[in-house]
């Protein structure tokens, strides 16, 4: 099967696979005690900043919930886009987790900006009314668009001038990253982010994630709260083996980029059809468009890829790092033939 509805239905980047067979080698302390685990907290110090804190733990959701219970008290509000991942795709489990009101705002493009921000940042030091703790922003965001330096650094000056939290959904990190060529730390760090939840599975990686944190206030019960969301490994290298081989020679950037060139590829090829419509700007390997619907019917039948609204016809199509040209071709011949 290929596929264009998420680059989680990729496969795993052979080097990520001789890492954990790697790994797999004798015995090893548990729970991060482990010759891999500080390899790659080294790798990932090297790339982010020495002075960071990092958790590696199973999965998306569970980075998320950890990085906002380390932000947030259960009084406060979280304010986040009202297409963003933990309002719409992690079954509630941030606002259980955190016991916080998630406050999502209306965007065009699923971002944030201190103007949609500021109508709630509002009723601080009221007894009555959930207290605004933490934003919640995507990078790149669940509608394929990218924050730049300056947009980050508005949202994080807005934030830290009101006491409150700025946390990043890193989960296509990488993908901004190599559409604006500039490094991980120049689109965390150097921007004000606090806390970060790194991923790579939609990039090569089989599975897991890490939290990084890099402002101090949010260190002291990270390793607690960690273990609390029963987000702690036991076989913990063979999470934290993977990010070495991620972030060695560049592979991350290298999958990525070929990532976001076939969607490059794909919304040229698409440009030509007189009934495709793109609803977001074309900026890393997501695309989001409409079609009339017996083509949507038609392509279906050989492919998998999700409808963003059925209402309207809008679909989406995602590349991977193991996307090639021929799917791309092999999916433009099956809309022309569609479209006749």
């Amino acid at each position: 099967m290929r596929s264009f509805a998420s680059d989680n239905n990729s496969g795993v980047h052979p080097l990520v696979m001789e890492a954990l067979n790697r790994a797999n080698q004798d015995h090893a302390v548990g729970y991060g005690d482990d010759p891999w685990t500080e390899e790659a907290a080294r790798k990932i110090k090297e790339v982010f900043t020495s002075d960071c804190e990092l958790l590696f733990v199973f999965n998306g959701t569970g980075s998320n919930a950890v990085a906002l219970q380390l932000c947030t008290r259960p009084y406060n509000s979280i304010i986040c886009a009202e297409t963003a991942h933990i309002y719409v795709d992690e079954c509630g489990s941030p606002a259980r987790m955190t016991g916080c009101q998630i406050r999502p705002v209306a965007t065009l493009d699923g971002k944030l900006t201190p103007e949609l921000i500021l109508p709630y940042l509002c009723h601080f030091g009221e007894q009555h009314h959930s207290q605004p703790g933490a934003i919640y922003i995507s990078q790149c965001t669940e509608l394929g668009t990218i924050y730049k330096p300056d947009e980050l650094r508005a949202l994080t000056e807005l934030a830290h001038q009101y006491g409150m939290y700025v946390h990043m959904d890193g989960a296509r990190l990488a993908n901004a990253c190599a559409a604006l060529n500039l490094s991980f730390k120049e689109l965390t760090v150097d921007c004000g982010i606090d806390i970060l939840s790194f991923g790579g599975t939609k990039n090569g990686l089989m599975l897991g994630e890490s939290v990084i944190i890099f402002n101090p206030e949010l260190k002291k019960e990270a390793y607690f709260v960690r273990k609390q969301s029963a987000q702690l490994a036991s076989k913990l290298r063979y999470l934290s083996c993977q990010f070495t081989a991620y972030l060695t020679d560049d592979l991350w950037l290298k999958n990525a980029m070929h990532a976001n060139e076939m969607a490059r590829k794909l919304y040229e090829g698409l440009k030509g059809f007189q009934g495709v419509e793109f609803t977001q700007a074309m900026e890393s390997n997501q695309l989001f468009l409409t079609m009339p619907r017996p083509v949507i019917d038609s392509i279906l039948k050989d492919y998998f890829f999700y409808f963003w609204n059925e209402a309207i016809n809008e679909v989406r199509f995602v590349t991977s790092f193991d996307t090639t040209e021929e799917d791309i071709e092999e999916l433009l011949q099956a809309l022309r033939e569609a479209f006749q």
